[in-house]
């Protein structure tokens, strides 16, 4: 599918890492390095704003090396951007680690997946159809 893409980034269009990878990586697109301390966070400009088709949005997700390694992840992961937004592709990144971490120019600091969506119209009604599971949640399954 093609996505029109504006980059007023210092770097390259995003790409992906391998040829089945379902995320792009972005890159932070700062002038000087961001100190997060532990428990901190704050909103990263990449530089890049994206059209996407109507019916599609994109999802904002964190980097599993950068979680693992450093306790760096994506706040409201997944982030998503809707197909009628303009602005430009920001990442919220919290520090979940215990250990001072620095967010550098260039650094690949989210994945974004592109997807199509539905809406949804609410039909009313005064019962739900029964299932096995009926109202079960929040670690029924789990042991007993």
């Amino acid at each position: 599918m093609k996505v029109k893409i504006v980059n007023k980034s210092k770097h390259t269009l995003p790409e992906y890492a391998t040829e089945e990878s379902a995320g792009f990586d972005v890159r932070a697109n700062i002038d000087s390095p961001i100190i997060l301390k532990p428990m901190e966070r704050t909103l990263v400009p990449t530089g890049l704003f994206i059209e996407l088709p109507e019916g599609y949005e994109a999802q904002v997700r964190p980097r599993s090396g950068l979680a693992l390694k450093h306790g760096i992840t994506v706040l409201n992961s997944p982030g998503t951007i809707d197909a009628d937004y303009r602005g430009e592709l920001k990442v919220i990144l919290i520090n979940l680690s215990n250990e001072v971490f620095t967010v550098n120019d260039s650094e690949r600091i989210a994945q974004v997946i592109v997807a199509k969506h539905e809406r949804v119209q609410w039909q009313e009604t005064e019962q739900l159809q029964e299932t096995n599971r009926g109202s079960g949640g929040f670690g029924h399954t789990g042991k007993k």
